[in-house]
């Protein structure tokens, strides 16, 4: 089934290995062949990865994009282990990631990692209050 992009001036997007930016007006095309693809908002570079779901994230984005993902996918194990040790509630997000992989839905993980990330957010805000009042006490 194809599928029509629309692209933002200058946006990004990598299509299977190439990446591409738009120029400096909006321009639309249709992919007629299933492909990997990523859109510039669900890309994190490794330089933004900056805590460690976006870290798990960019390995995600690996995962998906490329052939051969053995060192990504021990990569993750690696980490994702550390961050369910860390902060157990993260435990059945992550179990749901893995669970999209292993069946072959790298896109639909890559979803959740987005979703994952969002709930590290929500951790951290929760957090940030108490931490600056137990530096005042």
């Amino acid at each position: 089934m194809p599928l029509k992009i629309d692209l933002k001036p200058n946006e990004r997007l990598i299509i299977g290995n190439a990446a591409i930016r738009n120029g400096d007006r909006r321009a639309s095309f249709v992919l007629e062949t299933n492909t990997k693809f990523l859109r510039e908002s669900e890309i994190i570079t490794e330089s933004e990865a900056d805590t460690p779901c976006k870290k798990l994230y960019v390995l995600l984005q690996v995962i998906y994009l490329v052939d051969e993902t053995f060192e990504a996918e021990n990569g993750f194990t690696a980490l994702a282990t550390q961050i369910m040790e860390a902060a157990p509630s993260m435990a059945p997000r992550i179990a749901a990631i893995h669970e999209c992989m292993t069946s072959g839905e790298q896109y639909r993980a890559l979803k959740l990692g987005r979703e994952l990330i969002a709930y590290e957010r929500e951790l951290l805000a929760r957090v940030a209050p108490a931490a600056e009042e137990a530096l005042q006490a």
